[in-house]
């Protein structure tokens, strides 16, 4: 997706330790005209699946997955990473390391909002290594119902995760995939 990529080269910022800052306009503060725009082209290379239920994980991927849960016209779930009063009965869990924070977590979906009748898509803003796709994706195995796809904002191509998932044979799109970064010069690469 060229916008995104025009994006990220403009208003992306560089880390070390392949560490992409992208939250002026994805994250953080949101581009809500760049996230519809996002939401319009998940649903166009879904547009074969009958999605009944988006699932993401909080806090990143939530507002991209309403964003194009409106052109499928599914609700969103999204995995929260700690138990709440909230929630009540069963949950199904699962843990989930996460890249960015150093930190494992529990992460949990109430029983009442998937079941094994739901077809799912799978939205995040980042793929690197695969671990909280695999915890999603094991979520979605432990209510019975099916990963019709998976959809990811950006995939860092040159770490594992994007094979991992791929190698599980589930359908996986990138918007934007990059094969490197260089941080001391502030370059990215995609791939085309």
């Amino acid at each position: 997706m060229q916008l995104l990529k025009d994006r990220i080269m403009q208003d992306g910022n560089i880390k070390p330790g392949n560490v992409l800052k992208v939250d002026s306009f994805l994250n953080h503060q949101m581009d809500i005209t760049l996230l519809n725009e996002i939401g319009k082209e998940f649903k166009r290379i879904f547009s074969d699946l009958k999605i009944t239920k988006i699932l993401t994980i909080e806090a990143s991927g939530i507002g991209i997955a309403c964003i194009a849960a409106q052109y499928f016209d599914v609700p969103v779930v999204f995995a929260k990473k700690t138990q709440s009063i909230n929630i009540d009965g069963d949950v199904y869990s699962t843990k989930i390391e996460s890249f960015t924070h150093k930190k494992t977590y529990d992460v949990i979906v109430s029983k009442r909002f998937l079941n094994k009748d739901d077809r799912v898509l799978i939205i995040d803003d980042f793929l690197a290594n695969g671990c909280a796709m695999v915890g999603l994706i094991d979520l979605v195995i432990s209510a019975g119902a099916s990963v019709e796809g998976i959809g990811i904002v950006i995939e860092k191509g040159f770490q594992t995760g994007g094979e991992i998932i791929r190698e599980m044979g589930l359908r996986l799109e990138s918007l934007a995939i990059i094969d490197s970064m260089d941080a001391e010069k502030g370059t990215v690469e995609f791939r085309e």
